[in-house]
């Protein structure tokens, strides 16, 4: 990474979004981005990944924010707890869908919540996967996008998950099947997967499988495998792989929110 890209991406994490609280926890949280203007503009929901620890927060998402922000979109990039600060199941799950269903509440007349899209990145895009198939959402989304995305939590079991769970699938199986994305399609709406092929720490397996299964479920779903994706990529908007988000956000929507 050079400096000028270095301090533009610490330029990007350092502007806040507006914050909101939809809990009296501390990670019940979210900071609501705008572009200028009186909307009504289509919203991102934003997930942050990290391992579903409290190690990593929404931060991490900023600079995806603010380049969505810049295209014309607005965002809600949610904070919620983690392992190591009063999350895992079922309460992580429980503040992703709470935060969530608190845009209903904000009653900003600059947001369409009949254009919501759900952004997840990491542990993030399997939450945003779940969060689509979840009963009774108040906002409900149009389409999702998951990047390098462990999606199959009950075939790519691993400490990190088992953490997140409470325990392996056989342990506690209904658990999984309550939050193992692959195990609750069909999604009903578009979804995007981007996932290296050479990501070391999520394998493309994962979105590969869950995009066989969903065609089979009848979803549309597109999954593109960007070359020299490693991980934590995704979360640069200066590197190709966002740029395969940003197109099909864009060739999706309807009419372009676009500028460049």
């Amino acid at each position: 990474m050079t400096v000028s890209t270095a301090k533009v991406l610490a330029d990007l994490l350092m502007r806040r979004g507006k914050r909101h609280d939809y809990g009296a926890h501390p990670s019940q949280r979210a900071d609501l981005h705008l572009p200028s203007g009186s909307g009504p503009f289509e919203v991102i929901v934003c997930v942050h990944g990290g391992s579903w620890t409290e190690r990593y927060g929404k931060i991490i998402m900023r600079a995806l924010a603010q380049d969505l922000v810049r295209r014309g979109y607005a965002v809600w990039n949610i904070e919620y707890r983690r392992v190591g600060g009063d999350g895992g199941w079922p309460m992580t799950f429980d503040d992703v869908g709470a935060a969530i269903d608190h845009l209903a509440e904000l009653g900003d007349p600059r947001l369409d919540l009949d254009r919501v899209t759900g952004l997840g990145f990491s542990a993030g895009g399997q939450l945003a996967l779940w969060a689509v198939t979840r009963p009774a959402q108040r906002v409900r989304f149009r389409r999702v996008v998951a990047q390098a995305a462990p999606s199959r939590l009950t075939e790519g079991y691993a400490d990190s998950i088992d953490a997140l769970m409470g325990g392996s699938p056989d342990e506690v199986p209904d658990r999984y099947a309550l939050g193992d994305p692959v195990r609750l399609l069909p999604l009903g709406i578009p979804a995007l997967l981007v996932h290296g092929p050479d990501d070391t720490t999520v394998s493309v397996e994962h979105s590969r499988a869950y995009a066989t299964a969903a065609r089979a479920a009848g979803d549309d779903i597109v999954l593109v495998e960007p070359e020299s994706s490693p991980h934590r990529v995704h979360i640069d908007p200066r590197h190709p792989a966002w740029q395969v988000v940003v197109d099909w956000l864009t060739q999706t929507s309807g009419s372009s929110t676009a500028t460049s």
